[in-house]
């Protein structure tokens, strides 16, 4: 038995980027925001005829030739750049150690999450769910659920209120609602950004004895040979998804604070390259993280974002938590262990990348989330990332996390982090098909070619 996935690529703004990369050229076209076409999709059109897109923050998709969209779409379609076959009689699975450091819904609730007033889903994801991607039906469903998906996306971008500005984060972008006007890609603002872990030469830790915890080598090593990431996200959704094989045939497979594979391999995998961790697991008691075995044998990203204006002096007394205690212990228990700090600068640096990309429309002033950190973490090293579950598919049904039973919205919605937005970004940037992403659950983003970047519309 075999299975396929196919990803188009063949979307338009690839084409313009290649057109750009050609001329090194910068180029004015598309609008640049939150609100823009752009912004919701940067897929393209199944047909010139068939879809009508209209944008004023929310995404109208009309079919009005269903037969034509039909025949474009699979003319185009058959053979991608993603096109991957399973033999079964391969193994492709990477057996791990890793044990749950906690496995029970109890400790579930996603970390800084707060109650969202909603906990139920407002749709109903199982009536766009379609299993033969060649159906006329089935495409006309995932263009259904897209549209459904982005208007409750930028639903909770709007509903930004005023919350309390706890991080003290005071920033304006540097176009302003100008910026709108220029074409800059997504994927260079999150380069820009430059997030990246504390080494021992930097300020103030190369003055300090507890600089000299952090590990000499880099985050990733051979990292020339990377072909390929897959960012594994802990959402509920992956429960039944079956895509444990294709995440294991990745160089560099990514999670996320204490999710498990041990008896999810199925549809997670098994394989763990790098974990990304926030500062409450790493510092609260039932997480273990000084012991428990999924901290093991694997390399860890830890963050914390600090005040927004907080210099890293002030970090190590000011954090949210006190990762510090705690990763001391770990590193001297496991001194040959590969745990890094994330640079809480450059947390805030891709919080103004998100602002940046948002135009003059604000978004919550908290930190990304740690989904988004990785993204930044790995885009630098990676050709090809895939995020797996991040945007929501019709495998949507509520729950928090695949290994637990918690039902709460905000954890695919946002109520803390400003999710949704990261999750327009995220899309801004997508190369793959609807389907891919939809129905499969499968986010394409290419690293950006050099010459697309380097303007620093940022002023860092």
């Amino acid at each position: 038995m075999e299975a396929a996935f196919f990803i188009n690529t063949t979307n338009t703004r690839s084409q313009h980027a290649q057109k750009r990369q050609n001329e090194a050229l910068p180029h004015k076209a598309m609008p640049r925001n939150v609100n823009s076409p752009k912004a919701l999709s940067n897929q393209q059109s199944l047909t010139s005829t068939a879809i009508a897109s209209t944008v004023t923050f929310n995404v109208a998709t009309k079919v009005n030739s269903s037969q034509q969209a039909h025949d474009d779409y699979f003319e185009r379609g058959k053979r991608s750049v993603f096109h991957v076959r399973w033999n079964p009689n391969e193994k492709y699975i990477v057996e791990s150690l890793e044990n749950p450091a906690v496995n029970s819904s109890k400790y579930s609730p996603h970390p800084r999450l707060k109650v969202s007033k909603t906990t139920k889903l407002s749709l109903n994801p199982k009536i766009y769910l379609c299993r033969d991607k060649y159906e006329l039906r089935c495409l006309n469903k995932t263009l259904a659920f897209r549209e459904r998906i982005i208007k409750t996306l930028e639903k909770a971008v709007i509903e930004v209120v005023n919350e309390t500005n706890y991080y003290n984060v005071d920033f304006k972008p540097v176009f302003g609602s100008s910026f709108e006007e220029q074409y800059y890609p997504s994927s260079c603002l999150v380069m820009e950004a430059d997030v990246r872990v504390l080494r021992r030469k930097d300020h103030p830790f190369n003055k300090l004895q507890f600089g000299k915890l952090f590990p000499k080598q880099k985050l990733f090593r051979h990292s020339k040979k990377i072909k390929a990431c897959a960012i594994v996200s802990s959402a509920g959704s992956m429960a039944g998804s079956k895509l444990g094989r294709f995440i294991d045939t990745h160089d560099i497979v990514m999670r996320f604070n204490h999710a498990p594979t041990r008896g999810y391999e199925t549809d997670v995998g098994s394989k763990t390259t790098i974990r990304v961790v926030n500062s409450q697991v790493v510092t609260k008691a039932e997480f273990d993280f000084a012991h428990a075995p999924i901290f093991q044998n694997v390399t860890i990203a830890a963050w914390d974002p600090g005040k927004y204006n907080a210099s890293l002096e002030d970090w190590l007394t000011t954090s949210d938590y006190d990762l510090f205690s705690n990763y001391e212990i770990y590193r001297r228990r496991y001194p040959k262990s590969r745990a890094f700090l994330v640079n809480a600068h450059s947390i805030w640096r891709l919080w103004q990348s998100l602002q940046t990309f948002a135009g003059d429309r604000p978004i919550r002033k908290n930190p990304p989330s740690s989904g988004f950190i990785g993204l930044a973490l790995l885009l630098p090293y990676c050709p090809v990332v895939h995020f797996i579950e991040y945007i929501p598919s019709t495998r949507l049904n509520g729950r928090c996390h695949y290994y637990s039973k918690e039902i709460n919205s905000a954890c695919t919605f946002g109520s803390w982090h400003p999710l949704a937005a990261e999750k327009l970004m995220a899309l801004d940037m997508n190369i793959a098909d609807d389907i891919s992403v939809f129905q499969y659950g499968i986010l394409r983003i290419k690293r950006p070619n050099k010459l697309l970047c380097g303007f620093n519309f940022l002023g860092y």
